[in-house]
C-alpha cells in the first residue's frame, strides 16, 4: 500500500471553546495520506489547582496514530504530576519548565513498556508542539518538527525551531550515538530528531534517554504575557508549515479573523487552502486567540464579497470564451486566473484560499458537468461508469492532463492522443485471452501516474496522476 489515497479525505474534525479569556478553535483533515496520524490537546482550565491555567497541543505521529493519541490523552497529567517541581512552585517559571522536560521524559519511559511498543509490533512515534498558558507567562513547547507561533500586532514575534536531524546539534547527538545523518535523516530514515516513540532509535547501550539517535526532550521557551499586544498563537503540523511559511500563516489568520468570528471556520480555511497549496500530509491546525486578536471588521467583510463576486464574474468570462474547445475543467479555470491580477486576495493565502468560491460558481455554471474530481484537485473519479463509456471518460481525462501545457494545440493533440490510444488497444501482442477490465477500474497510484506520464505515450499511463 503506498502513502497516498486517491483523492484526499476532505472532512474535518472540528471543536472550540473558550475560558481564562481565551477563545480556541482547531480542525484537523487526514488529506491524501492512507491514515490519519495526527491528533491534538485542548484544555482550558487545568487539573490539580490550575484553574486559570490552560494546555493546547498538536501531534504529528509517524509509522501509525498510537503514541500520537496516547499522548494527546495522557501528556498533560505527566507535566502537572510526575514532576515535584512543577507541583510545588507553579509560580516558578524554571519549576514550570522543569516540569514540562520531565512529563516529556516520563511518558515516554512509561509508553516503552507497553507491549506493542516492547516488542517491536508498533514502531509509532510522534512530534509534540504546544503552549501552556498560566495568567503571566507562555511556554511554548517543541519536540520535533511540528511549530508554534506567536502573533503581535501584527507580526510574527515567536517561533519554535523544527528538530531536523541536519541541525548541527541535533547532528552531533545523533553521530555521538553512533549514527549518521543521510538524505537529511536520521540513518537515511527518520526525517525527525527528537520525537516521542520511535524506541527503535532509542536503543543505545550506555546512552542515556536524551542522548539516544533520537531524543524525547522537549525546548522549553518562556516568554511573558502583553495583553495589549498578544493576539494569537497557532499550532500545526507540517503538513500545513510545508506550504506556509510563518509570516504567510499568521497574515492569513488574521485576515480570516477580520471576516469570520467562527474559529473552527477559520482553522477550516486553513486546512482547506493548505490543500489546496499542494500539501500531501495529514494537516491539523489549533488557533488560541487572546483578547487583542483581530475583529471582524464591517470594511473585510465588504472587501471579501467584492473579491468573491470579482472571482464569479472572472469564471464566468473564461467559460463563455472557451469556445470550440468545449467547457474547460476546473484545473484551466484555475490555470487562467492570474492572482496578479486579482485584488484583495487574502494575504498569505492567495488563490488558493478562494478555491471554494471558484469551485461553486464552475458547478453553477456547469451543472452537467462529470463528476471527474476536479473539486478534489484533479482527483480522477467515474468508478460508477458503465463499461460502454468508460473508454470515452478515460480518454477526456487523458486529455485533460494534455490541456495546460498544449494550449493552442489542442487539434494536433487530439489526432495524436486518439491515434496513440488506439494502437495501444489494437496491439496484438497485449490482446488478452478474454476481454480486458474497463482502464477506469484500473488506477495508478498518484507517484506512479506522474512518473508513468514523463516516460511514456500511451494514453492508459497519462490518466493516472491525480493533482493537489
Amino acid at each position: 500500500m503506498g502513502a497516498f489515497l486517491d483523492k484526499p479525505k476532505t472532512e474535518k474534525h472540528n471543536a472550540h471553546g473558550a475560558g481564562n479569556g481565551l477563545r480556541f478553535g482547531l480542525s484537523s483533515m487526514q488529506g491524501w495520506r492512507v491514515e490519519m496520524e495526527d491528533a491534538h490537546t485542548a484544555v482550558v482550565g487545568l487539573p490539580h489547582g490550575l484553574d486559570d491555567w490552560s494546555f493546547f497541543a498538536v501531534y504529528d505521529g509517524h509509522a501509525g496514530s498510537r503514541v500520537a493519541n496516547y499522548c494527546s490523552k495522557h501528556l498533560l497529567e505527566h507535566i502537572i504530576t510526575s514532576s515535584e517541581d512543577f507541583r510545588s512552585g507553579p509560580d516558578s517559571v524554571e519549576g514550570v519548565k522543569s516540569g514540562i522536560r520531565s512529563g516529556f521524559l516520563k511518558i515516554d519511559e512509561y509508553m516503552r513498556n507497553f507491549s506493542d511498543l516492547r516488542n517491536g509490533m508498533d514502531r509509532s512515534g510522534s512530534t509534540a508542539v504546544g503552549v501552556l498558558v498560566s495568567p503571566e507567562h507562555l511556554y511554548f513547547i517543541n519536540c520535533g518538527d511540528s511549530r508554534a507561533v506567536l502573533s503581535r500586532v501584527g507580526q510574527v514575534r515567536f517561533s519554535t525551531q523544527d528538530h531536523k536531524p541536519c541541525n548541527p546539534r541535533e547532528k552531533e547527538r545523533i553521530q555521538n550515538a553512533g549514527g549518521s545523518v543521510m538524505i537529511q535523516r536520521v540513518n537515511g530514515s527518520l526525517a525527525v530528531s527528537r520525537a516521542l516513540g520511535d524506541y527503535d532509535y532509542k536503543c543505545v547501550d550506555g546512552k542515556g534517554p536524551t542522548e539516544q539517535l533520537v531524543s524525547p526532550e522537549p525546548e522549553v521557551f518562556e516568554i511573558p504575557r502583553v495583553s495589549e499586544e498578544d493576539e494569537f498563537v497557532v499550532l500545526a503540523c507540517d503538513g500545513i508549515w510545508d506550504v506556509m511559511s510563518n509570516e504567510e500563516l499568521c497574515d492569513f489568520v488574521r485576515s480570516r479573523l477580520e471576516v469570520l468570528d467562527d474559529l473552527e471556520k477559520v482553522c477550516n480555511s486553513v486546512v482547506d487552502t493548505c490543500l489546496h497549496k499542494g500539501s500531501r500530509d495529514n494537516m491539523s491546525v489549533v488557533l488560541v486567540c487572546f483578547p487583542n486578536a483581530p475583529k471582524v471588521s464591517e470594511e473585510a467583510v465588504k472587501r471579501e464579497a467584492e473579491l468573491d463576486k470579482f472571482l464569479e464574474a472572472h469564471v464566468e468570462e473564461i467559460m463563455e470564451k472557451s469556445g470550440e474547445e468545449g467547457i474547460p475543467d476546473l484545473s484551466h479555470i484555475m490555470h487562467n486566473l492570474r492572482p496578479e491580477s486579482i485584488p484583495n486576495l487574502p494575504p498569505g493565502g492567495g488563490l488558493a484560499s478562494k478555491r471554494s468560491v471558484i469551485e461553486a460558481a464552475y458547478n453553477r455554471l456547469n451543472p452537467h458537468r462529470e463528476e471527474d474530481g476536479d473539486s478534489q484537485g484533479g482527483a480522477v473519479g467515474g468508478e460508477e461508469e458503465e463499461e460502454g463509456s468508460s473508454a470515452a471518460a478515460h480518454l477526456l481525462e487523458a486529455l485533460r492532463q494534455f490541456r495546460l501545457s498544449h494550449r493552442g494545440e489542442y487539434r494536433q493533440v487530439l489526432e495524436q492522443a486518439l491515434s496513440t490510444y488506439a494502437t495501444t488497444r489494437t496491439d496484438p501482442k497485449e490482446e488478452p485471452p478474454s476481454p480486458p477490465p474497463s482502464p477506469a477500474t484500473e488506477p495508478l497510484s498518484s507517484e506512479e501516474g506522474q512518473d508513468e506520464a514523463a516516460t511514456s505515450q500511451s494514453l492508459d499511463e497519462l490518466s493516472g496522476a491525480p493533482t493537489a
